[in-house]
């Protein structure tokens, strides 16, 4: 696991804006062979997002080839709920740039049976070819998607009910009312996540600093999902300095001293597999 860590939530942005649109322009997509990105929703990526658009309009990267899956949707949310992750996806980044709409995968969270959604979103995974980058985002107890503290680290996309934890931190986003958050979602699995060629987590705030310590200096442990990605042979986690607060000195010291390393995976001269000659 490689820890990249920036000076603020801006740079961790542009720094995983960059990276994603060099291993796109790398691979070199086409007809035949469409790079395949994983998603996530938040405030975290929204900065990631916003420079990717930036990106598209400058003529720096397309995603005319890209097929992207989603990592979670909440249950019977209209899709034109402001808060639905169909809503939020479609608003912060899909209409802004070239991707075909058929190639833009989201849960849906009104399907008629929510466990066939869950099936049928694991094959069109697999019929894509996999997912080359995954992105994610986790919460201050550590989970990633809606994979809540006690989830099994080999759990694929399927429906869960939310903790009580879950439904009092997102009532902000409705209106302070935990009565109508949603109580239950579909997400991808831990394992679904690990399944993927690169996972790259944005963690950024002061209230993920203990998460961002249980993932890094602890050991693995299912109370603590994001933990799971130690043993992923590419993942890297970009943080910002608030979230290293309960990182030992010695940790930071050591991450930031490859920040020359760092810096090239995304310049534009290196090469399709620098970062899996880093390791």
């Amino acid at each position: 696991m490689r820890l990249v860590i920036l000076n603020d939530p801006n740079e961790v942005a542009e720094w995983a804006a960059r990276y994603v649109k060099k291993r796109i322009q790398d691979f070199q997509p086409g007809p035949e062979k469409y790079f395949v990105l994983g998603l996530p929703t938040g405030s975290t990526p929204y900065g990631m997002y916003q420079k990717l658009i930036e990106f598209y309009r400058a003529g720096k990267i397309s995603f005319k080839y890209v097929k992207t899956f989603n990592m979670d949707e909440y249950v019977n949310l209209p899709r034109d709920h402001p808060e639905s992750y169909h809503y939020y996806m479609f608003n912060n980044f899909f209409k802004h740039i070239d991707i075909d709409p058929k190639n833009a995968h989201v849960l849906d969270g009104n399907a008629p049976d929510l466990i066939q959604e869950c099936n049928k979103y694991e094959k069109e995974i697999a019929d894509a070819g996999g997912v080359d980058l995954f992105i994610g985002g986790i919460g201050p107890d550590g989970h990633i998607a809606f994979n809540e503290p006690g989830s099994s680290l080999l759990s694929r996309t399927r429906v869960k009910t939310l903790a009580q934890d879950t439904l009092q931190a997102n009532a902000r986003f409705f209106g302070n009312d935990i009565g109508k958050v949603p109580k239950q979602a579909l997400t991808v699995g831990v394992g679904t996540v690990m399944d993927a060629r690169e996972v790259m987590i944005l963690i950024t705030g002061s209230h993920k600093a203990f998460a961002l310590y249980k993932a890094i200096e602890e050991g693995i442990n299912h109370m603590w999902t994001v933990s799971a990605f130690q043993q992923h042979p590419q993942t890297f986690i970009i943080c910002d300095e608030d979230s290293t607060m309960e990182l030992r000195v010695k940790t930071v010291k050591y991450f930031k001293a490859l920040s020359d390393v760092h810096q090239k995976l995304i310049e534009e001269s290196s090469s399709v597999d620098q970062f899996r000659t880093l390791h």
